[in-house]
């Protein structure tokens, strides 16, 4: 599960960085970002284990939508290099 998050966060960073990758659909991870960071939140952080929830589910949501809307065979290409390491 961890190695599955890891190889998630590497695919994202190198999709951020492809420039075929178009920029609207860079803007979902930086907005998943801006969530955790943000004073805002559905569940406050203050509720011990409850309010990271939330934050952890706002970015795996966007990350996992950022790879959904970007071009498929870019996609592809990242992740079998990352799958190589």
């Amino acid at each position: 599960m961890l190695n599955g998050l890891l190889n998630q966060v590497q695919v994202t960073w190198r999709l951020m960085k492809d420039p075929r990758v178009p920029g609207w659909t860079k803007a979902i991870p930086v907005l998943g970002i801006l969530y955790v960071i943000s004073p805002f939140d559905f569940i406050p952080d203050f509720a011990l284990g409850l309010g990271q929830l939330d934050d952890i589910g706002i970015m795996l949501a966007s990350m996992r939508l950022f790879e959904t809307l970007a071009p498929e065979m870019v996609v592809k290409e990242h992740r079998r290099q990352v799958g190589r390491k």
